[in-house]
């Protein structure tokens, strides 16, 4: 399915976002493949926008978005899941078929893609321990399977040592012995301490060597300040929320607002884990 000037707020967790000139959802993994082939456009893979902000001025290229990719199976006590399965159905997936290490996931939002493109974690855990091999696919719809030792893995970050290629799918060994967490415990701790059904990214900055990005945040007075419709979460000082109507450009004012209030305050560079396109 081809769109054209498609709004990204539509497809951003923020509920904000510019025009896509081009917009794709493959049905499946082949019909990705013969997309690519033809394609010389730029490109710009999504997956449910939870950690994406698209600027006003919108996107001069095609997006991709990959959520229709939800194929998950097991194969040799692994689980193989596309791109576009949810963190929550795959750490569902994992807990019926007995395999231990998943429940972490239930509490982000987001999709396998991202949770490779950026190392997803939480309550300790990151998607990357577990991660066997990936699937993917470069701009000329070449498939590809590669190794862990084929990435450089950080906090929050992943870099490729092959350009132009993007994650389709994961095989994941969730081999701890037990289950170390409850997911309704770690779904009510995520609704006690984080704003739910209001739009938002989730976190917004990465957490400082030796710091937390909330507790910065908390003790720069910024909790409740808004920027045109883009406001700083009252529960959670790293969220911040679509209050009212907000644009891309009252999001990013934000943002830059928090960063150099907390530089003059504590000489803290704020990083984001968001991604602004």
């Amino acid at each position: 399915m081809l769109r054209h000037n498609e709004s990204m707020a539509s497809h951003c967790s923020l509920r904000a976002g510019g025009l896509a000139q081009d917009f794709f959802m493959p049905d499946n993994t082949q019909a990705l493949i013969n997309f690519l082939k033809s394609n010389v456009r730029p490109l710009l893979f999504i997956g449910l926008g939870s950690n994406l902000l698209i600027r006003d001025q919108g996107f001069n290229g095609v997006i991709v978005k990959l959520t229709q990719l939800k194929s998950v199976e097991i194969n040799q006590s692994c689980i193989v899941a596309q791109a576009g399965v949810t963190l929550a159905k795959l750490s569902r997936f994992a807990q019926e078929n007995n395999l231990h290490g998943a429940e972490f996931l239930s509490a982000i939002p987001g999709t396998v893609g991202g949770a490779l493109a950026m190392n997803a974690g939480a309550f300790g855990a990151e998607f990357w321990q577990f991660v066997k091999c990936v699937h993917t696919v470069n701009t000329s719809g070449e498939s590809f399977q590669r190794q862990p030792s084929e990435f450089e893995i950080n906090y929050r970050n992943i870099n490729a040592v092959n350009a132009d290629e993007y994650f389709i799918a994961a095989v994941l060994e969730f081999n701890l012995t037990a289950s170390d967490q409850n997911i309704q415990q770690l779904l009510q701790k995520r609704n006690d301490s984080q704003p739910m059904g209001l739009p938002s990214c989730g976190s917004v900055f990465k957490n400082p060597t030796g710091h937390y990005a909330a507790e910065l945040i908390e003790k720069s007075d910024l909790k409740g300040i808004c920027i045109g419709g883009a406001c700083v979460s009252n529960k959670h000082a790293n969220f911040i929320i679509n209050q009212n109507k907000a644009s891309a450009t009252d999001i990013e004012s934000l943002i830059l607002h928090i960063q150099q209030t907390v530089k003059s305050k504590f000489n803290i560079n704020l990083e984001t884990e968001l991604k602004i396109i």
